[in-house]
Order: structure tokens, then sequence, then C-alpha cells
């Protein structure tokens, strides 16, 4: 039978309509979006969402027996769009008259390219496994295969889910387009697939084949923390083992692990404001990289996967199903072997000060790049597509002299890293810029959530070290826009310190980063009360503000806080012009 096309589909539609699933007729569509012409998702074009397999017509079903009494072992059968498809039962309790295999203990195999082969080039595998026994799995493993003459990577997924939190919820799969749709979501951020609670995934983008020890893997792990056991994720770790290409590689096993974990990523919601319709709301990231740590000894031991027997006939590479153990450091060891094993050369903090990502990964990262240079892919600070155009706060310690410890600097009051050289907050005060939760910008094949609108025009600010202490010492502001800096305020030459109390984030926990930032955010407002005091001596009404002057959260307190004393203190120093000793005395008074 030939490949699959967007005509068979369109003849197909009709068994569709019989499972809800009217709105895709092919695995993507081209869509003029403002002035781009972009590749969108497939979600986009939905109707309804495809949560299931689409249930088989009963005639078009083949029951695997072993012997010829008894239940059997597998079936295969066709779905309503043609594709073939063989469930495993890998725990004897599939019966005569079933449509399909459990969720619990069964396997999957589709043959999406129609070879007759389900488990080989370019077919799709999800696998289940109930190590407890309590009728929900515990892992779910996807693999999507690509052809076997591609032995490079992005062109297939070997993933594992761990269900930690035991809510029944996995990996997502799109039954319109038989894809991993890990980005699929509804409204803001919430998202189907596990990114929700305590969970874990484990992802590389290599068919399995090509890879020499299956219990390792790329993003080793993805970790998502829920400490308050509301449901929703606090805070996630990114632990990442680069593969490398196995010199002189014969067959099909090109690519091995190190198994040195060579890139840390974690991320906070600070003041845990999340949830419904507002599921994910990272404020601060951590990076580190560098040689890193070894976590070859973090055993996580698969207690029992039960396999069908002589089923190892039907996959290209069963090696997976084998397995007895993954490797990758776990919630309680993560965080901590970050700090007492890495070996680390940079850290890099990213704020989002405009509260504006829905990401499920972490606030992304600001580059230290060009300031002023705006644009995916264009050398600025976003240069990363990932990353908002305007609104977050960079900085970066490029010499690991900080440890990737933090400080709240008397500059501004605000939370910052220890050690880093420089920095630049990209103000997007109201939010106009966007970052939905895939932060992607340009051709995609993600959904966006609204127009991206990337600003040609943004105020910035500039922190540095210029003594080398690690701490920030000097601020300039560019607050029109012409990338030029109007005003600077410099601690040293106000005869100010520029040291504060070191937080060392090795003996942190998630805890003492939601207090930390409590604490910052009501300083915002202290601070903003003391200013409102002085602009009231001088005869200067801060009413225009009061929109300011009533935070309803922590987050406002923190926002409103820092805005409400800028504009009072820009008033006064309007006020003061012509007077520098008095504009002397309104900066230290400015300072935190």
């Amino acid at each position: 039978m030939a490949r699959i096309n967007r005509s068979t589909i369109t003849k197909t539609l009709s068994s569709w309509k019989v499972y809800g699933l009217v709105g895709l007729v092919q695995c993507m569509a081209v869509t003029t979006h403002g002035q781009h012409t972009t590749e969108r998702n497939p979600q986009l074009e939905e109707t309804l969402t495809p949560f299931r397999l689409p249930l088989p017509d009963p005639e078009h079903i083949e029951y695997l027996y072993r012997k010829k009494e008894g239940n059997p072992v597998g079936m295969k059968v066709v779905l309503p769009n043609g594709l073939h498809a063989l469930w495993l039962d890998d725990d004897g309790d599939m019966r005569t008259g079933d449509l399909e295999g459990d969720l619990d203990n069964d396997c999957l195999l589709i043959d999406l390219n129609h070879d007759g082969k389900y488990g080989d080039s370019g077919d799709l595998i999800v696998d289940y496994i109930d190590e407890d026994h309590d009728g929900l799995a515990d892992y779910q493993v996807i693999i999507e295969n690509a052809e076997k003459d591609y032995t490079g990577k992005w062109k297939s997924h070997y993933m594992w889910f761990v269900d930690n939190d035991k809510d029944g919820v996995l990996g997502y799969m799109n039954w319109d387009t038989f894809r991993y749709e890990g980005w699929d979501h509804s409204g803001k951020a919430n998202f189907f697939a596990d990114y929700h609670g305590q969970s874990t995934m484990l992802k590389v983008h290599i068919s399995s084949w090509n890879i020499d020890d299956l219990s390792f893997n790329w993003e080793n792990p993805f970790l998502f923390y829920d400490l308050d056991n509301d449901g929703l994720t606090e805070m996630a770790i990114r632990i990442v083992d680069e593969p490398m290409a196995i010199e002189g590689a014969k067959d099909l096993v090109t690519w091995a692990f190190s198994q040195q974990a060579s890139l840390v990523q974690m991320t906070f919601d600070l003041d845990n404001d999340n949830g419904a319709g507002n599921e994910l709301d990272f404020d601060m990231s951590l990076k580190f990289s560098g040689k890193g740590f070894d976590y070859s000894d973090q055993i996580q031991p698969i207690k029992e996967h039960p396999i069908a027997k002589k089923s190892d006939a039907y996959f290209a590479d069963p090696r997976w199903r084998h397995l007895d153990q993954l490797v990758y450091a776990g919630h309680e060891e993560a965080y901590d072997l970050t700090f007492s094993r890495g070996e680390w050369s940079a850290c890099w903090l990213v704020f989002d000060e405009d509260d504006d990502c829905h990401r499920w990964e972490r606030v992304e990262f600001y580059e230290p790049k060009d300031p002023f240079v705006i644009g995916s892919g264009n050398g600025g600070l976003d240069h990363n597509p990932q990353a908002d155009p305007a609104g977050d706060r960079g900085e970066w310690d490029l010499d690991f002299s900080g440890k990737g410890n933090l400080y709240v600097s008397p500059l501004d009051g605000k939370i910052h890293l220890l050690g880093a050289e420089t920095g630049y907050w990209r103000i997007d005060q109201n939010t106009l810029s966007y970052q939905g939760w895939q932060g992607w910008r340009g051709p995609n094949i993600q959904p966006e959530d609204t127009d991206n609108f990337e600003p040609t025009r943004f105020a910035t600010v500039r922190y540095q070290d210029t003594d080398g202490n690690g701490f920030f010492d000097e601020m300039s502001f560019d607050m029109d826009g012409d990338q030029q800096y109007e005003e600077n305020i410099s601690l040293l030459a106000l005869g100010q310190s520029d040291e504060s109390e070191i937080l060392e984030t090795a003996q942190m926990k998630y805890e003492d980063y939601s207090a930390l930032f409590e604490k910052v955010a009501a300083a915002q407002m202290s601070h903003a009360s003391d200013m409102i005091a002085r602009a009231a001596k001088e005869h200067l009404s801060t009413q225009w503000y009061n929109h300011y002057k009533n935070p309803k959260s922590v987050r406002e307190q923190y926002h409103n806080g820092y805005w409400l004393s800028y504009y009072i203190y820009q008033d006064l120093i309007r006020k003061n012009i012509k007077n520098e000793e008095n504009q002397a005395l309104i900066k230290k008074a400015y300072l935190y």
C-alpha cells in the first residue's frame, strides 16, 4: 500500500467523524499569519482534540494466538484511516472481542510507512509499563523511528515518561497525526503531556538502534517538581548529556552518551502563582555549563517489565524492552549533585521581569550578545528563538567566579547573579511583547498563542561590575530606546558599597527561593513608600502613579514597587535639575 498522503486522509474523513476527529485532514497546514507564511501545528486546524487511538472496526481485527485454545497474545488491527497497528499483550489479560490493548502493560506498534513491519523504519511504538500492578502505567516509552539509512539527530524520538505522582498522565500522542505532540495544550499553558506536578521525562532525537546504551539519554532527566502537592509544577531541572558520535562505527550503532552531565538548567516559579488558566509561570532560571559531573552511579531500577513471549521479532531494536534500569539523577538527587559534583565553567541567569513566560521548560535564557539587536538568530540578547524578544533580564558569569550564587543588589533591590560581569534588562514594562508557551518566533511548527509582536524600540538597563569583585556597582539607563545610555548610577562614585549578603544556592531549597522573592517584593514596596514620603517633603504629587500603589499579589509588589520608585526618582531629579548636590543625595536615596 502507498504511503498516506493528503488525498488518502481526506478520503477517510468520514471514518474519522465516528470519533469526533473532524478538524484535521492533513498533518501540517501552511497559514498566512500576519506578514509571515508560517507552518503551523495541526492543533490549530482541529475542532476536537484526538486524545485516543481510534477504535478499529471489529471486522478489521485479527487476534493472534499461541495455542489453538486460549486467550490472544496480541491483535492486528486496521484503523479507520487505513493504518495497520499491532497490540502486544505483555501482561496476559487480553480477551477475544477486545478492540484494543490496555494502557498498563501492553505495547502498541503502528506501521506508519505501510511496509508490513510494525517496529521498524519510520514506525511508531508506544509501550506501557505498570511495575507496581495498580492498573496505572508507571512508565510510558515513545519511539518514533527514522529511516534505517539516517544516522543523524532530530528526525526521531526515544522517550521515557515516568508518572511519579501517579496521576495517570504521561506523554501526549496526537492521534490525528500519529506523532508525539508534547507542545499541544489548552489555554496559556495547560499542556496535555505531563509537565505538571511531579514527573520525569527522558528524551533524545535519535533512533534507538543508533544508540549504544539505551539506559542513558540526552535530556536525562527533565524533572518537574510539585513541592506543595497541588498538581502543578513549581520548579524544573533539565540535565543534558550530549551524545557523542562513535568514530569508525559499524552497522547501526553510531552514538554514545558520555555519562557526564555537561549542562544543567533549573527554573523556579518564585511566587508560586500558578493555577487554573496559569498552569506554568516560571520566573527565574539558572544555567550551569562546563565539564559537569559523572552521574553513572545514579541507577533507577525498573522493577518489572512484562514482555510477551517471542515478541522481540516484531521490533527492529527490542533492547529497550529488556532494560532493568535507567541511569539518571532523580528528584531527590539532581539539585544537590549540580553543586556537589559539578565542575562548571559558566553560569547564566535570566529573570522574567514582565512575568509573561508560560513555557513548560524554563524562562529561556538571553545570550551575552548585542543588547540592542533584536530578533531570532540576529546576534542580540534574544538570539535564541525561544527567548522573549523583550521583557527579561539576563546576566552572565562567564568564568564561574560566583559559583552560581545570588545576592540582592543595593543598586535596585533585585536578585542578581554573583560573579556576573555584565547584565542587561530589556524592558517590556507592560508585557506588550508576549512570550507564549513555546517561545519560537518566525516560521515554526508549533502553535502561536498570540500574534508575535516584536518591538523595534525598547528601553534597556545595563549592569556592570566595574571593580571585578563579583557585585554589580553600576547601572546605566537607556529609557528612551535610542540605544544611548542617558543616565548612569555608580555606587562607587557615590561612595557606597556594592557588596551584599551572598546567597549560597547550594544550600537553598525551593522554599528559600520563594521566601527570598517575597522578601524582595516587600522591600520594593517599602522602598517605594520611602520615595513617596521624600516626594511629599518636596511638594511633588505622586497621585499620578496611583495605579501602582495598590498591589494585589507578590508579583505586583515586586513590579509596582520598582516602577513607583523609578518614576518618583525621575521627578525628584527633574525638580533638582540644576542642583548637583541634591541630585547626588536623591541618587543615594534611590539606592536600596
